[in-house]
């Protein structure tokens, strides 16, 4: 683990910051990285978390959705379009509000571990 600065990668993700600092923004938009910490100067180059987060949101965001939607027809049975307006909404709003902490929490950890590509010298 990275002895610089002791900042939590849990921290560091959920806010959506610096992995080694823990101050610069980690994004230019919503959900491109910068090329570098403006506080710190670290280079993001070594972050490269590719669809990992998307998964696993999707499959959470899945889980809690079909699983409400489940409950809520066994006990209410309502019609299919009440269905369609309170789960659709609800599976984007809940990915689009988790994917970027997940994203930032993936890159943390990535520095903190030093995870990377396997290269031969």
């Amino acid at each position: 683990m990275k002895g610089e600065g002791h900042v939590s990668p849990f921290r560091a993700g959920l806010l959506c910051r610096c992995p080694r600092c823990g101050e610069g923004p980690l994004y230019e938009g919503f959900l491109t990285l910068r090329d570098r910490c403006p506080r710190c100067g670290l280079d993001y180059g070594f972050a490269d978390p590719a669809d990992g987060p998307a998964f696993f949101i999707m499959l959470a965001v899945g889980l809690i959705v079909t699983g409400g939607a489940l409950i809520v027809e066994i006990v209410y049975a309502p019609p299919y379009w009440v269905h369609a307006v309170i789960w659709i909404p609800l599976a984007i709003v809940l990915s689009l509000a988790v994917l970027r902490p997940a994203k930032s929490l993936l890159v943390a950890l990535q520095y903190t571990y030093q995870a990377g590509e396997k290269r031969l010298d």
